[in-house]
């Protein structure tokens, strides 16, 4: 174990939101599983409301994803520990749900990828690694980066923001505790006030649970922006990766086209697997090659069903 430098044991974080003591669980250590599973499950009721109460914050960290998407560009997930992690987990998910290209949505975790089974906890501590993952990650102008910190102060991350904003990138930064106790200049600053832990500073609980519905939320409407949901079916998906994914994808076509399933099937085969195309093939009474067009004229969204 390194030695604690001097200026770190005169950095003191106890006033920060997420490093308070919940009076909640005060006594914890001392209740049956039952009644502490209470106090975890009360506290973890919570996280909801405050995911919601920064609608207007991630509503806008959509239109900046949407139009950078649009535009050809990539959101960059940064962050350290647990919140670095669930960037990564997000950014992962992305392929398989929505068929996007693996570079789209990106995740970029302090300590490199063996931070992602153990922790590297020293490699939030320099600004520098931020800034220079971010040259490394090639960050333009199209792109949007998004640092999380939950408590607002990991130099990793506004290393990262800091040299994201100097290549002309959109910038947003989400964080479990008030701008006041953790500025920061990003473009969109989302605040969600989770307060204090149950065990107290351990942010992988109701903060870590905010930060994966914000981050679902973020991926999630940006992706039904630019057309991979079709009402609320997941239309963009990689239909021969796995049994279950194929007959997903048997189960949509029925849906939307009302065929049987040895009909649906067999739309599915004629389209190569690829769940749109067959959709637009049947709406339109289209061959594979036209259907495609079709998609790619309307910017790879579903157009319009034709009139009755």
């Amino acid at each position: 174990m390194p030695p604690i430098r001097a200026s770190e044991m005169h950095e003191d974080r106890g006033h920060l939101l997420t490093e308070l003591r919940n009076p909640n669980s005060h006594a914890i250590d001392t209740l049956s599983t039952a009644d502490a599973f209470d106090v975890i499950a009360a506290e973890d009721a919570t996280v909801a409301s405050a995911v919601a109460r920064a609608k207007p914050e991630i509503c806008r960290t959509v239109e900046l994803v949407t139009d950078a998407f649009r535009s050809g560009g990539r959101l960059i997930y940064v962050g350290a520990g647990t919140s670095g992690r669930l960037g990564v987990l997000d950014a992962s998910e992305c392929p398989p749900t929505f068929l996007s290209d693996p570079g789209m949505v990106q995740g970029i975790i302090a300590g490199g990828p063996d931070a992602l089974r153990r922790s590297i906890e020293g490699a939030e501590d320099h600004a520098s690694g931020g800034e220079d993952a971010i040259d490394k990650a090639d960050v333009t102008a199209a792109d949007v980066v998004l640092g999380i910190a939950t408590g607002g102060t990991t130099p990793f991350v506004h290393g990262a923001l800091r040299r994201a904003r100097a290549r002309g990138a959109r910038t947003v930064f989400l964080a479990c505790v008030p701008f006041d106790q953790a500025p920061d200049e990003a473009d969109v600053s989302i605040r969600i006030l989770t307060g204090p832990e149950v065990i107290t500073g351990s942010t992988r609980m109701k903060a870590g649970s905010a930060t994966k519905m914000a981050l679902n939320m973020i991926t999630t409407l940006s992706m039904i922006a630019i057309g991979k949901v079709y009402g609320n079916l997941m239309v963009d998906l990689n239909a021969g990766a796995a049994a279950k994914l194929t007959d997903r994808a048997i189960r949509i076509l029925r849906e939307v086209t009302e065929l049987d399933r040895p009909e649906a099937a067999d739309l599915l085969a004629r389209a190569a697997g690829h769940v749109k195309t067959a959709i637009v093939m049947n709406l339109f009474d289209l061959d594979a090659t036209e259907a495609r067009n079709q998609l790619d004229s309307n910017a790879g969204s579903i157009p319009p069903r034709p009139p009755v």
